[in-house]
């Protein structure tokens, strides 16, 4: 039997938009023993962390910890603030909102879908006018919560989430603003209570660099309200129960305390390094692969530069190239994993990521094994990518206080 060898020489390079790398530190920090879940040491450190995690979210009200996927708070979004037969105002960005919606229905919740037409809606972000109107047009306020993705992970899409708000606010609409960002927390300007979000839902496997296991819902007392009279089934995902029991740092099932000293860690390293300065180099990460992007000559699956995503970058192949063989020519000759396109963009994109725990030379060698996989596959490029990154880089140096981690 082949053997196929998954473990090559130097170290792989993980550059699909998340799961991302997870840094040593945090690592070395989960290799720590399990402690009693039930004893004074948890407790302290529950409360510690239940304490930062509001600064990532920019609250001052609870955040949810879950152990669970990104899905899972999904999920308890919706169960814990829609009854059955709910109606939910939803916004198609990509694939993504697309699996949310896909939730809604069998949660027997039934999500109204707003789009642009076909495929170029998932290169658009959230038409803020078009949910204004909606909710203008719902005089009887049957639609309960409006919902959408801040950054679609499968376009490269960072919608604009204030707009929304007021988008809301300008209807006069009691509906709830309930917001994805699993793959925008700590790698794009997000602010939970500025921007009037009731229910923000987010994972840790993106821009808090831990892998995948951690989940989250940040809520507004407007949701803890909404909570009270929600009669979808929840045992598992109930607020009530883990808010009494958080009010002592403790969970009322088995956390998973090893993700959470991980965690405690990531925030340790975000926190210290000033969040702004974390959105900051994100934000510069993002142009440079643009700028190699423009020099390849290819397109960016985004096409509204307004809301390019700092997180992840998709990159559209010429007409006749599948992306996915291009991908398998670079992840087998170079090591290198690149993020598919999925949905309506499969077989058209390969999507970078540029987040978490990475750096300027990361992103360097990223861009040469794609320039390198791309050519070998008979792509016609109009010139090199990797140069033009380089003078990006060089051009717009990283600030002061961005440098010191």
């Amino acid at each position: 039997m082949l053997k196929l060898n998954f473990h090559p020489s130097g170290r792989h390079f993980l550059q699909i938009p998340g799961p991302s790398p997870v840094p040593d530190r945090i690592l070395r920090a989960m290799s720590l023993p399990t402690i009693d879940h039930r004893g004074p040491e948890f407790g302290a450190l529950g409360l510690e962390l239940l304490s930062k995690v509001k600064k990532i979210f920019k609250t001052e009200n609870p955040v949810i910890i879950y152990p669970a996927s990104g899905t899972g708070a999904w999920e308890a979004a919706l169960a814990n603030t829609m009854s059955p037969g709910d109606r939910v105002l939803m916004f198609e960005t990509g694939h993504f909102a697309t699996l949310w919606q896909k939730m809604a229905l069998r949660l027997d919740i039934q999500p109204e879908f707003l789009s642009l037409p076909g495929y170029e809606g998932w290169r658009q972000g959230v038409q803020a006018d078009m949910i204004e109107a909606r909710l203008k047009e719902d005089t009887g306020h049957e639609l309960k919560a409006v919902c959408v993705v801040h950054n679609e992970t499968s376009t490269g899409v960072t919608s604009d989430i204030a707009a929304v708000r007021k988008a809301i606010d300008a209807a006069g609409h009691p509906a709830l603003l309930i917001v994805d960002t699993i793959s925008g927390l700590a790698s794009a300007d997000f602010r939970h209570d500025e921007w009037g979000v009731d229910v923000t839902v987010s994972g840790s496997q993106k821009g808090l660099m831990l892998p995948p296991g951690i989940s989250f819902n940040a809520l507004s007392p407007k949701a803890i309200e909404a909570s009270k009279q929600s009669t979808l089934p929840k045992s598992f995902w109930a607020w009530d129960e883990i808010l009494e029991a958080n009010k002592n740092g403790y969970w009322p099932y088995t956390p998973s305390t090893n993700l959470l000293y991980g965690l405690n860690e990531a925030l340790d390293m975000l926190l210290d390094e000033g969040l702004d300065n974390v959105l900051a180099r994100h934000q510069r990460w993002g142009a440079g692969v643009r700028a190699a992007v423009a020099a390849w000559g290819l397109e960016i699956q985004c096409q509204d530069s307004a809301v390019y995503s700092p997180v992840l970058t998709g990159v559209v192949m010429p007409e006749g190239v599948d992306s996915d063989a291009v991908r398998k020519i670079i992840y087998e000759r170079f090591d290198l994993s690149l993020g598919m396109g999925l949905g309506k963009a499969k077989g058209k994109i390969f999507r970078i990521g540029h987040l978490g725990d990475c750096n300027d030379l990361t992103l360097i060698a990223t861009l040469g094994g794609c320039e390198a996989g791309m050519k070998l596959a008979g792509v016609k490029l109009k010139g090199s990518g990797v140069l033009a990154a380089l003078d990006y880089f060089a051009a717009n140096p990283l600030n002061a206080g961005a440098a010191e981690r």
